[in-house]
């Protein structure tokens, strides 16, 4: 069952933690972090990001679990409707940055099209008012090495040029949640007409 970890890891979290992320309307606070396109490093900056249009920015477990690699795969083949929306994608994870470097690259997951950001400690999901919870010994991704780090509940937000955040999309599957955001983004670019 591929989906069942990352799936079952943001169902647990939700359900002990729905309604503590950042709102509509919240400030999103900015944020540089090492992160990896198309298995190459950069430094990603969201108010760099943000000078361009809209961001979307989604928090998951970890790379290479079930849901979350059906959830960066989602994103990537819509990649082109988020973009002619206005709007770019990075997701953020505890994941090391060697790690998303592969995920980054990976075809069945974000396919060379979405940066992945690395949260080692977690720093970043506290400030979206995200719960971290610690690694959980013995947990291994859909590859069979082990998740040595912890877990941000699986969140997206959808960031406005003037830093607020214009959708929370928390507490659905990886489908669902793809599909929100797509949704926000393309009644912001409507709203922009």
């Amino acid at each position: 069952m591929k989906l069942g970890l990352c799936a079952g890891l943001a169902a647990a979290l939700f359900a002990t933690t729905a309604g503590a992320a950042l709102k509509e309307g919240d400030n999103a606070p900015a944020f540089s972090a090492p992160a990896s396109l198309a298995g190459k490093t950069f430094s990603y900056s969201l108010q760099d990001a943000l000078k361009k249009g809209p961001v979307v920015v989604y928090f998951y477990p970890a790379a290479f679990t079930g849901g979350c690699s059906v959830q960066a795969h989602l994103f990537a083949v819509q990649h082109d409707k988020f973009t002619a929306a206005g709007a770019s994608i990075v997701g953020v994870s505890l994941d090391s940055i060697e790690r998303l470097n592969e995920f980054s690259a990976d075809p069945e997951s974000c396919a060379g099209k979405i940066a992945v950001a690395s949260d080692a400690g977690g720093r970043i999901a506290r400030r979206f008012d995200l719960v971290v919870r610690e690694a959980v010994a013995g947990r291994k991704d859909t590859r069979g090495a082990e998740i040595d780090h912890g877990y941000a509940e699986r969140t997206t937000f959808v960031v406005t040029p003037d830093g607020r955040v214009a959708a929370t999309v928390g507490g659905l599957g990886p489908v669902e949640n793809v599909q929100r955001a797509l949704e926000a983004v393309q009644k912001l670019a409507a709203a922009r007409r």
